[in-house]
């Protein structure tokens, strides 16, 4: 059997395979990643690993229905459009 992945290699591996066309991120729930997870490592916690990746900055967490969207750094949408941005779009 091949070398193990580490977890970063996995979520890493995850995001880019998962990721729907038109789509930068995965749902960690929807996408079938926390199951191959827990799966993978035998048990382990996604949560509390993807906490550590997000915190040390190798991958990107937004919360939204249902669970979380991960997504590789240069690929995450901004946290807030500003105001100036908003309005601009509006056309405001």
């Amino acid at each position: 059997m091949a070398e193990r992945l580490s977890h970063e290699e996995f979520v890493r591996k995850a995001i880019v395979s998962l990721r729907k066309e038109g789509y930068k991120g995965i749902h960690s729930v929807y996408s079938g990643f926390n199951e191959a997870f827990k799966k993978y490592f035998d048990g382990e916690n996604p949560v509390e690993v993807t906490n550590r990746l997000a915190e040390g900055g190798k991958i990107v967490i937004r919360p939204v229905k249902g669970g979380v969207m991960f997504y590789l750094p240069e690929d995450a949408p901004s946290a807030k459009s500003s105001a100036d941005e908003t309005l601009k779009k509006m056309g405001l």
